[in-house]
């Protein structure tokens, strides 16, 4: 049962926390530039970051299993979990396709959002995706449970916490337990400063590629003569122009500025940002399309480093959040949600295979649980622990009743 009390601290525009003035647009980098969601998706690394996180998310299958009392576990496809997540969420959005959203929706806005539609029996019927900055929590001073105010044009509603999932970006500084903190709060200075290279490149660039330089003339030339003769050079040599020749009148001469040091290094520059975007969104740079540190030995373990690092934080948060919500208390001791990841190690395959191997000769492990590892059903006789590359089978076979009477009949008939 779900109380709420009577004061209650509301997350909204009126109180607004570091995350909510990030996205509206009140809080600046230290490069100058206001950093949120929209212009922080439009730089490269961010992107990348966010669908690598997002995308593997939502592409690894989410299977819910119930425990037996030996320990031993089989897929149930029929409970509510397993089909909302997997199948579809709502007759427009398919499971795979909403908890890619809504961790997109925690990376860049530290909340995901997702309403649970019972139907008259209290059961889920149907998730639908709540926009983050529509959507404001409230906390109950007495009990610390949340509760979602939802803003749908001019209308509001209230939400309980049981009716809605709630995916949450790690918060280390959050005042409590319930919002969640985006990484782009933290990276907002590393992101400015990629904003900030980006435009200063496609500046570069529109110019021809070339630092700006100065038209000097030996007299002084008037106001309107100055504008007009900028404005000549400028058409001659900018844009679809550059490279053509110009023509300098009054006796003008050009002098084109050389890169400074701080031009020299922009290429470092960006990288060290980039770098930084990948620490805070916890990703290999190889991710980020970033391939200056990549060897071949690194990048066989970049699908085990990118699950265990990357990954298992928000899959960990994924399952934890529909165990609450999803699951009822009643059956959370013998039902549960895992992550199926094996699509993300088929390149260690072989590696795998070799330790199950091992296992098996040491007689450590039965066929039963290592095809549970491999996410196979059992076999019958699996669950004997033997070692199967020295083990025989030395019982004697089931007489055959027709072959032996046959059999004696020949010898019979050989005596005579």
């Amino acid at each position: 049962m779900f109380r709420f009390g009577k004061k209650t601290e509301t997350r909204s525009l009126s109180n607004p926390t570091e995350l909510e003035a990030l996205i509206f647009g009140a809080l600046p980098s230290a490069a100058g530039i206001v950093v949120n969601p929209s212009n922080a998706i439009a730089v490269p690394a961010v992107a990348a970051g966010i669908k690598a996180i997002a995308e593997a998310v939502g592409g690894l299958p989410m299977h819910a299993y119930t425990r037996s009392e030996d320990g031993s576990r089989e897929r149930d496809t029929e409970h509510v979990a397993f089909t909302l997540l997997n199948g579809r969420a709502n007759p427009w959005t398919m499971g795979g396709q909403l908890r890619e959203l809504l961790t997109a929706d925690a990376i860049a806005y530290g909340n995901g959002y997702a309403q649970i539609v019972r139907d008259g029996s209290d059961a889920p019927r149907e998730l639908h995706r709540l926009f983050p900055a529509n959507t404001a929590i409230e906390i109950d001073s007495t009990t610390g449970e949340p509760s979602y105010r939802v803003r749908t044009g001019s209308q509001t509603r209230l939400l309980a916490s049981k009716d809605v999932l709630h995916l949450r970006a790690p918060s280390p500084l959050s005042r409590d337990s319930v919002t969640g903190r985006s990484p782009l709060v933290e990276a907002k200075d590393a992101i400015g400063l990629l904003i900030i290279l980006q435009r200063h490149a496609n500046q570069l660039f529109a110019n021809g590629g070339r630092p700006s330089g100065i038209l000097s003339f030996p007299q002084k030339l008037g106001a309107e003569v100055a504008k007009r003769i900028k404005a000549s050079w400028q058409a001659a040599t900018s844009g679809g122009n550059a490279g053509s020749t110009a023509v300098l009148e009054e006796g003008g001469k050009w002098e084109a500025l050389t890169f400074n040091s701080v031009d020299n290094q922009f290429l470092e520059i960006w990288a060290l940002s980039i770098t930084d975007v990948a620490r805070v969104l916890r990703v290999p740079p190889v991710l980020l399309m970033d391939y200056s540190r990549q060897t071949w030995a690194n990048a066989e373990t970049g699908g085990q480093q990118f699950l265990t690092y990357s990954l298992s934080p928000w899959l960990s948060r994924w399952e934890a959040e529909v165990t609450l919500k999803l699951i009822a208390p009643e059956d959370q001791k013998t039902l549960f949600v895992e992550h199926l990841t094996d699509s993300l190690l088929r390149s260690d395959f072989a590696s795998r295979a070799t330790a199950y191997g091992q296992y098996r000769s040491m007689g450590v492990m039965t066929a039963n649980e290592v095809r549970a590892g491999l996410n196979l059903p059992k076999i019958d006789g699996g669950d004997v622990l033997q070692n199967p590359y020295t083990t025989t089978d030395k019982t004697a076979p089931t007489p055959d009743p027709k072959t032996d009477a046959s059999a004696d009949k020949k010898d019979a008939t050989t005596d005579a």
